[in-house]
């Protein structure tokens, strides 16, 4: 379904004489007064007094039509444009006045009718050939053809815009939005253009989470009007036009009181559905413990750690490989050197800030780094090691306590074959 004005234009019939303009002119205002008299007469719809605003948009449909089509065989190059806005108007509220489509082609084909008619007698009073006749003939169908589509689009344009159907077409736009691969922009914007929204240049997704597990509403009425929502949904969300700034989350914080929001970065809008999948996971990532659990989460500022557990067996893997040392510690032993090994990473070694931030004495630490140095040896020299001890150590708190045969894991370079005996400090 197009939602252009006139839908494809149709091929360009042989130019008219240009005579024909002022032989039809005369008979404009008599015509409009027929046709809107015939129409009246056979389809008991308009048969209701014309006094008022609804008669005289028809009347105005009427004689911008005819005035139009005379006017474009005296030039061809005419405007359509305010021809065109009237009978989308006609269109629309024919719609809101509860007709159906088949009146008002109805009323198209009674018009074409009456025109040709009138056209007969003048073609004839004037001694036009048979060729010109047929060529007119063919240039009003083609016309009246172009005007009901374009009252078509107004009528359509007006049906998907009643409540019902206008939250169907919002989601259906929502949908088109977040395909993989993204839809073409043309879709989007005729879909868009149905609706009345503003295609932006760039939005911003939420994933939305409800706290009591309950889905909100299919769509919240404290919602601005400009955001597309599926809410009744078990993955419910939102797409926002641009930035997502306090004063519209405020508003949705309002809207949606419940519910976890979690923001995906403002992207272009072919790249909504990457950021509400980023959004989606930062929930995920809360509901581990691996972030924390907030109100609202804003992805874009845990990118490094949503990507670091993009792939949980992966990262589970890599731990294991890394931390296989641990294995035949127990769980506190565990977390004690892998807290010490995280702060000696954050710290570059730095003894004091490293008791700091674990809130011992500066002798513990060494004690623990020579702990550390009789576990995992050379490794703790070699820059990748670290890079991949402190992506594992980021990646969250599990799988930790570590419990499995040493020798079915992949050995890691030790300084010494035989550990150091662990204890307390």
């Amino acid at each position: 379904m197009s939602v252009e004005r006139g839908f494809e234009h149709p091929a360009q019939p042989a130019a008219l004489p240009r005579k024909l303009a002022d032989i039809l002119r005369p008979e404009l205002a008599s015509l409009a007064a027929e046709i809107v008299d015939e129409i009246r007469a056979t389809i008991p719809a308009y048969a209701r007094p014309l006094d008022g605003p609804y008669g005289k948009s028809i009347r105005a449909g009427v004689e911008y039509a005819i005035t139009l089509f005379v006017a474009q065989i005296a030039d061809p190059t005419v405007s359509k444009e305010q021809s065109h806005d009237v009978h989308h108007r006609l269109g629309q509220n024919e719609m809101r006045e509860g007709r159906s489509l088949d009146t008002l082609q109805s009323a198209y084909r009674v018009g074409a009718r009456v025109s040709w008619r009138r056209i007969m007698r003048v073609g004839r009073r004037s001694g036009l050939s048979s060729a010109v006749m047929s060529q007119l003939a063919d240039a009003m169908l083609a016309f009246m053809d172009e005007l009901a589509s374009v009252a078509l689009d107004g009528y359509l344009e007006a049906k998907a815009r009643t409540a019902g159907a206008l939250d169907t077409w919002r989601r259906k736009l929502l949908h088109l939005i977040l395909e993989t691969p993204p839809a073409s922009p043309k879709a989007i914007a005729e879909l868009a253009q149905l609706i009345g929204w503003s295609v932006p240049t760039e939005a911003t997704p939420v994933a939305v989470c409800p706290a009591d597990g309950v889905a909100p509403a299919r769509r919240h009425a404290g919602l601005d009007a400009d955001v597309l929502a599926e809410l009744d949904t078990p993955d419910p969300k939102l797409v926002v036009p641009g930035q997502l700034g306090g004063a519209r989350l405020a508003t949705l914080q309002v809207a949606l009181p419940d519910c976890r929001l979690s923001i995906g970065p403002c992207v272009p809008l072919a790249s909504v559905a990457d950021s509400l999948r980023w959004a989606r996971n930062a929930l995920q990532l809360a509901e581990r413990g691996v972030l924390v659990p907030r109100p609202v989460l804003r992805a874009e500022e845990h990118l490094a750690t949503l990507l670091v557990n993009s792939d949980t067996g992966l990262v589970g893997t890599l731990r294991h490989r890394l931390f296989a040392p641990l294995a035949d510690m127990t769980g506190k032993q565990q977390e004690r050197l892998l807290e010490t090994l995280r702060a000696w990473l954050d710290s570059q070694g730095n003894v004091v800030e490293i008791a700091e931030r674990l809130g011992v004495h500066p002798q513990t630490v060494r004690y623990r780094m020579r702990q550390l140095q009789a576990t995992f040896g050379e490794s703790l020299r070699d820059p990748g090691a670290r890079f991949e001890m402190e992506l594992a150590l980021r990646a969250g708190a599990a799988p930790l306590p570590l419990r499995y045969p040493v020798s079915d894991l992949l050995p890691v370079p030790r300084a010494a074959s035989v550990r150091p005996q662990w204890t307390s400090s």
